[in-house]
């Protein structure tokens, strides 16, 4: 049996890392302004939250025609994703307030979403913030048999096809994260083959608090109000529709034609860069311009500037973005970028494509 060996980051002499979080902290020093989110970020995060909350009570208590009811349910699902994006992600890496128990409050609306925080955090914040698009660790590039993801992955006579049924597999995502990787990481301990980090009370009881809450608000009350047909058809509309938008975007930011995925030595088991080197060869950028985009999905079309800066909130990354731009090109390092989201979308269907040709 071989044992698992979590691969290590090479020590340099010279660390862009350190160069990069240098200029940036410059940048905010001298307009001397916080790195974390704005009042107009928090305005954001409570309009979509109220209207997270309004859409479902006007779905499930007034129960609109059908046409309102199928629209409704795609705006719903539009809130999860927006939510996922815009609140929890930013609060999770602590970067929406400079106010810890702000952070927490923000972080915890994946609870609202039916989302376990601990398993999340372990999962995005701890190993794919790290080892992003290294096989065996990222957890985001495992999508099992269906899908190969990698260049190192195994190559199934099915994948020749995975640029075309990828779009069904993606609007599964939010529901097989909600009813299925959730359970697998907690009975199992383990994030692939990360085993978790020890969980305490707490975090016991807040897993199961929010799986019955989710189940009571999302199962139970809307089948014994609309009844079991009209919930199912809500359910899977709003679902699907938020599973493939969660999909789409977490995956041009990584599985692109120009994205590296990187191997570390079988001996010392270090990858071949240091961090930051690490995370500007594994990731893209795309639509920056589109201030619409970048609205609607948290600032999360720089994925290049979060990766380098989880810890500043996605309000600031159009700024800082040239500033890693800068450096980029005087280390002879590619910045990843698509001009647009269609463009982004094609280099990853491309991506798909090769990973099941070659």
């Amino acid at each position: 049996m071989n044992t698992f060996v979590m691969p290590k980051f090479p020590s340099v002499k010279q660390s862009l890392h350190l160069e990069l979080k240098n200029r940036v902290q410059n940048y905010f020093d001298e307009r001397g302004i916080e790195a974390t989110g704005t009042p107009k970020l928090f305005t954001k995060a409570i309009v979509m939250v109220i209207a997270f909350i309004a859409v479902y009570t006007f779905l499930v208590f007034f129960t609109p025609v059908w046409y309102l009811s199928i629209l409704g349910c795609l705006v719903l699902g539009g809130l999860v994703a927006g939510i996922g994006f815009n609140v929890m992600h930013d609060g999770s890496h602590g970067s929406f307030s400079n106010n810890r128990w702000v952070n927490r409050v923000a972080a915890s609306s994946i609870s609202l979403l039916g989302a376990n925080h601990f398993m999340w955090n372990m999962k995005h914040n701890m190993i794919h913030h790290s080892f992003t698009n290294v096989d065996g660790v990222d957890d985001d590039i495992e999508v099992g048999v269906l899908m190969r993801m990698a260049p190192t992955q195994k190559k199934y006579a099915a994948h020749r096809f995975q640029h075309v049924y990828f779009w069904v597999l993606y609007m599964l995502l939010y529901v097989f994260w909600i009813f299925f990787t959730d359970y697998k990481k907690y009975f199992t301990q383990k994030i692939g083959n990360v085993p978790l980090k020890k969980m305490l009370l707490k975090d016991h009881i807040e897993f199961w608090g929010v799986k019955i809450y989710h189940a009571a608000v999302f199962i139970v009350i809307p089948v014994v109000i609309v009844g079991w047909i009209n919930w199912m058809i809500g359910f899977i509309t709003m679902s699907f529709f938020a599973g493939f938008i969660l999909s789409i975007v977490f995956q041009l930011a990584h599985t692109v034609e120009h994205t590296a995925f990187p191997v570390a030595d079988i001996e010392t088991h270090k990858l071949p860069d240091e961090y930051a080197a690490h995370q500007i060869k594994t990731t893209a950028n795309f639509a920056t311009k589109n201030k619409l985009i970048s609205w609607l999905v948290g600032g999360l079309n720089f994925q290049i500037e979060h990766h380098l800066f989880p810890k500043i909130s996605h309000v600031h990354y159009p700024a800082i973005s040239e500033i890693v731009r800068t450096i980029c090109n005087e280390h002879q390092l590619q910045y990843i970028e698509y001009p647009t989201m269609r463009k982004a979308v094609a280099a990853h269907v491309r991506f798909l494509r090769d990973m099941g040709k070659y």
